[in-house]
């Protein structure tokens, strides 16, 4: 049980560190985070509803195609995704609170913001991921597409993110006839995170002995099995 405690807590920090990490992105003015990036405009074209509650709303829809893929794979226990999602969407909001104060404006100090807010999000969606107990949405949907494709959770969020800032494109130039809300910051981060999630879950050890911590839940579980 303490091993199980400590493996969410793990997970609750990483989502909390993946929402900073999404508000610094937003913060750099060069367009928000690849994930966000949906969210974002639809926040921007309505302005009564905040960008962590875009977030929510758009983030139920990965629910909904992760049952769609995974089928009988999907358990139940996902469905706390409901949960996480409410609590990621909060901290959004919580955290673009917090960083009301920082409006960069030289170009370079802006970069600057996108380059560090990357790493955040890497090193959040790593932390998140590497105890396997639940994921955010947006993540548990590229888990279940790799899982189906067999390829490596990085790489599937790179494609995934790039079909995201699409989406986004297209939304924007049909609500404000421009590109409002994304930008050159979601290009580098829909390539840039995937790679240092890559990067970090090969050489980080810290981030290595939290996903060792799920080792031997799963070989009791399969012992239960048998």
């Amino acid at each position: 049980m303490k091993r199980l405690a400590l493996r969410y807590l793990y997970f609750v920090l990483g989502v909390a560190v993946n929402s900073f990490g999404i508000a610094f992105i937003t913060k750099s003015a060069l367009g928000t985070s690849q994930i966000s990036s949906v969210p974002y405009v639809l926040s921007l074209q309505f302005p009564g509803i905040s960008f962590g509650m875009c977030t929510f709303l758009f983030n139920l829809l990965f629910i909904l195609l992760q049952v769609l893929l995974l089928k009988r794979d999907f358990h139940p226990v996902q469905f706390l995704q409901i949960l996480v999602n409410l609590l990621f969407s909060g901290l959004i909001d919580l955290s673009m609170g917090a960083l009301s104060f920082f409006q960069p404006q030289a170009l370079w100090l802006r970069l600057l913001s996108l380059g560090i807010g990357c790493l955040i999000l890497a090193f959040g969606i790593c932390i998140e991921v590497a105890p396997d107990v639940l994921v955010v949405p947006g993540e548990g949907v590229v888990r279940a597409l790799s899982k189906k494709t067999r390829r490596t959770f990085g790489t599937v969020k790179v494609y995934f993110d790039v079909s995201l800032i699409a989406i986004a494109a297209l939304l924007s130039l049909a609500f404000f006839h421009k590109l409002n809300g994304v930008g050159v910051g979601t290009v580098v981060s829909a390539v840039a995170v995937g790679k240092c999630v890559n990067w970090i879950n090969r050489h980080v050890k810290a981030v290595q002995k939290i996903r060792a911590l799920a080792v031997p839940d799963r070989t009791a579980e399969a012992a239960v099995g048998q």
